[in-house]
């Protein structure tokens, strides 16, 4: 129990540390990032505690500190954050930046630590269906593709291209499994992350895709000054919210802690919705809305990891079918067809116990610092980080990886699938979550329908 707890801090630390660095980088969308890292932390054998760990504290920093430059710089720090933006920008509007930053931070640890246990409850009471499930598990895959398309950007255009995305990559994994004489699956999930951005670098080699990518001038971006309280060294977030918010944020955590089938970004809009309609006065409801939809941010990605994970073993939500991947397929590690992933390795109770120190380091490590030196980070990575050596140290990785997995034709293979799916996301709306469906849909589906 010492040696897991030891490797669960350890990599806790190490999730925490990383992404909240890489949360202040605006654009660093969590599928390229995180879904790649986690994937590293499994083949290099950590133990699974310390897999969960890193994955929960990485995920819980990330959402934090990625209300830095939505709040500060007004341009949002990942995917995840689009949602809060025009909240941020009246906020910004009202001289009151720096309110926005810490009710959203606040907003954030408050529904972390109410997710896990709440998630992991739901994932208990679902647990006794989980041989059904697993029974029907192909069908529903099919059936989760459609679902998700609906609710992603594409909407109707995401579920009219299934069906050919989907044959694409059953023609490519029957492709590659004949020649190397086993699957591929991990180049399959790094293709499909890495998409969008493969598809921006091909097009700017193209004087049609180049016209329009072009800027004017370089891009401006305008600070927020420093208004921080300084009130000691770890702000809490009862103090910070009023009675109001931690009621319409606990609130909003536990209900969305409860599902796990809906787009996070959907999620977190609708909720908005709600609590916004309830609210009629301008500073109330923008810096409400703040901690909600950042603290639904947490809650929706915890529940949509924990809950699949924890009940049954399968991706069966955007966030399992992307960013969570590894932790429940990554040979030769982890394997969904043989059920040996973090499923069937932790118990309930040590899903509960590492989910919760995963926020507790966050809380320790990130929270404080988020809310006292935001700015001086945020001038930081302005003035010196490189955005093209952030991507360029990624796209390494990606080599690296699927390289290893299966020589050039897994490095081919996700460049395919990458520029494929890219495309169909650029131009279709079809994001990484319908095309992991797809993925799922092509490996274990089709081979159905063609055995029929």
């Amino acid at each position: 129990m010492i040696v897991d707890l030891l490797w669960a801090l350890g990599m806790g630390l190490t999730g925490a540390v990383v992404f909240g660095a890489i949360g202040l980088v605006s654009g660093t969308d969590e599928t390229a990032t995180l879904g790649p890292l986690t994937l590293i932390v499994v083949l290099a054998g950590v133990p699974p505690v310390g897999v969960f760990t890193f994955f929960i504290a990485a995920a819980v920093s990330k959402h934090m500190t990625h209300a830095i430059p939505t709040t500060l710089l007004g341009i949002p720090g990942d995917t995840m954050a689009v949602p809060l933006m025009e909240d941020a920008d009246g906020m910004r509007r009202l001289g009151a930046p720096h309110v926005a930053l810490r009710k959203a931070l606040a907003g954030a640890l408050l529904s972390a630590v109410i997710a896990v246990p709440v998630a992991v409850g739901i994932a208990t009471a679902l647990a006794p269906l989980s041989e059904t499930v697993e029974a029907v598990a192909p069908w529903l895959f099919a059936a989760a593709a459609i679902f998700v398309g609906y609710f992603s950007p594409g909407r109707w255009a995401s579920i009219v291209g299934i069906i050919p995305f989907t044959l694409a990559i059953a023609a490519l994994h029957g492709f590659t499994e004949q020649h190397l004489g086993d699957s591929l699956s991990i180049s399959f999930f790094l293709g499909i992350a890495i998409g969008p951005l493969l598809a921006d670098l091909v097009r700017a080699t193209s004087r049609t895709g180049r016209a329009g990518m072009e800027r004017s001038g370089v891009r401006e971006f305008h600070l927020a000054p420093d208004l921080s309280d300084g009130r000691g060294p770890f702000p809490n977030p009862f103090r910070v919210l009023t009675r109001q918010q931690i009621g319409y944020t606990a609130g909003s955590a536990v209900v969305t802690s409860s599902t796990f089938v809906f787009s996070p970004v959907a999620t977190t809009v609708i909720v908005g919705e709600a609590v916004g309609a309830r609210l009629k006065h301008p500073y109330q409801r923008l810096s409400s809305l703040m901690a909600v939809k950042n603290g639904t941010t947490e809650s929706t990605y915890l529940a949509e990891t924990i809950i699949p994970l924890v009940a049954f073993g399968l991706p069966l939500s955007p966030v399992a079918a992307g960013p969570a991947a590894a932790l429940f397929n990554a040979p030769p590690v982890y394997s969904v067809d043989s059920g040996q992933n973090l499923h069937s390795m932790l118990s309930s109770w040590q899903f509960l116990f590492f989910g919760l120190l995963g926020v507790l380091v966050a809380a320790v490590v990130v929270y404080p610092v988020a809310m006292k030196y935001a700015r001086v980070a945020s001038a930081w990575v302005i003035t010196r980080v490189s955005h093209e050596a952030l991507i360029a140290a990624f796209a390494g990785l990606i080599v690296v990886v699927s390289w290893y997995e299966g020589g050039a034709l897994g490095l081919f293979t996700s460049l395919t699938v990458g520029l494929l799916g890219g495309l169909c996301n650029r131009a279709f709306g079809m994001n990484a979550g319908v095309q992991f469906m797809c993925f799922y849909t092509a490996t274990m589906f089709v081979p159905i329908l063609l055995a029929a």
